[in-house]
């Protein structure tokens, strides 16, 4: 499930088309991929081992929602995901909300700076 689906050595690939100016979605399409290929099938036989029959999901991700609920997984709620905005993330989280449909208003973000993230480690 590595890299949306697409495993480790292509995930590697996808980052050096990234650091050639790439998306995150771009650069899996570039190599003939989906812009996520992830499966949650495999979720349904774990839970019910482990004897879950609700959760909540910490994701902004609907279609992760949507996956889940249709193979069967009572998501009772969604948990909305968030992180300090920087000039690193900000393409990648504009990416994942403009193109993937992740639930996120990036104006919601904090904004933090290189020394803010240098402090905490």
């Amino acid at each position: 499930q590595e890299g949306r689906g697409i495993g480790l050595l292509n995930k590697i690939r996808a980052y050096h088309l990234q650091d050639q100016g790439a998306d995150t979605v771009e650069a899996n399409e570039q190599l003939g991929f989906g812009a996520d290929m992830r499966r949650y099938d495999l979720c349904v036989p774990m839970l019910n081992h482990l004897g879950i029959t609700a959760l909540k999901l910490m994701t902004n991700n609907p279609r992760k929602v949507d996956a889940l609920t249709r193979d069967g997984v009572n998501v009772v709620e969604r948990q909305p995901i968030t992180t300090g905005l920087n000039p690193h993330n900000e393409q990648y989280l504009s990416t994942k909300a403009g193109k993937l449909g992740h639930m996120m208003a990036l104006d919601d973000f904090t904004q933090a700076s290189d020394v803010d993230i240098e402090r905490k480690g």
